[in-house]
């Protein structure tokens, strides 16, 4: 088979503990899962969860103990950071049941949600798709993925991010609204999953604005740290 030009490399991104790289197929992002979050944006309750998606290429893969560099994005005065646990799925599915889900993941991992938040509210306002304001370059950074069987308690492990060095989110797994399987099986039910579909969890509250030159290290316990420095 020839192309007009050369296709795109495959996305993937590191594994703990392992030669091989987990390869990307998409990227499924829940929106105001952890209810302090909700509020501070706005929201109360458990309402329905609604995802959004981000390109596999928006991601900045950054392996252990190393520092990735994010560019700061065009078009915005106002980049947030939001920290969430990561999903990886390696295997597929639909309609998967939330008694199940474990099966479907293949392990975890540190995740950073940017998002342009000036272009995120202006879509809101004009009730337009917020695309713009979540689905950019280079928006999406990733630590390794640690496999299910290493990754310990995910579902009660703390959730930190500190900017600079000071405390900006921390919290814990087991405050999401809709958890991980439950996710997974409401996901599963509007999309049919496929091995290589990473989905980014929810935040919780503390978001707030960065700017060129802050560094951004990002915790989940038991799965490590995803440092970030901001150019």
């Amino acid at each position: 088979m020839s192309f007009v030009f050369p296709p795109t490399p495959v996305v993937c991104v590191p594994v703990v503990g392992q030669p091989d790289r987990f390869p990307v197929h998409r990227i499924y992002c829940v929106g105001r899962n952890y209810e302090e979050h909700a509020k501070e944006m706005g929201f109360t309750g458990r309402e329905a969860p609604f995802f959004f998606l981000k390109p596999a290429d928006t991601l900045v893969v950054v392996d252990a103990g190393q520092t990735g560099q994010m560019p700061y994005p065009s078009l915005t005065g106002n980049l947030h950071h939001e920290i969430e646990l990561v999903v990886a799925i390696g295997q597929g599915g639909r309609n998967i049941s939330a008694v199940d889900a474990a099966k479907h993941i293949y392990g975890y991992a540190v995740g950073l949600d940017m998002t342009r938040r000036d272009l995120q509210n202006e879509m809101k306002k004009q009730g337009r798709p917020w695309c713009i304001g979540k689905a950019f370059d280079h928006s999406a950074p990733i630590g390794p993925i640690t496999p299910i069987a290493q990754a310990g308690d995910v579902n009660n492990a703390e959730i930190s991010l500190q900017v600079n060095g000071a405390d900006r989110q921390r919290s814990n797994v087991a405050k999401l609204i809709w958890n991980v399987a439950e996710t997974i099986e409401h996901l599963s039910a509007a999309w049919e999953l496929q091995p290589g579909d990473l989905i980014y969890t929810g935040t919780p509250e503390g978001v707030a604005a960065v700017v060129a030159g802050d560094v951004l290290v990002g915790q989940v316990a038991g799965l490590g740290s995803l440092q970030i420095k901001i150019s």
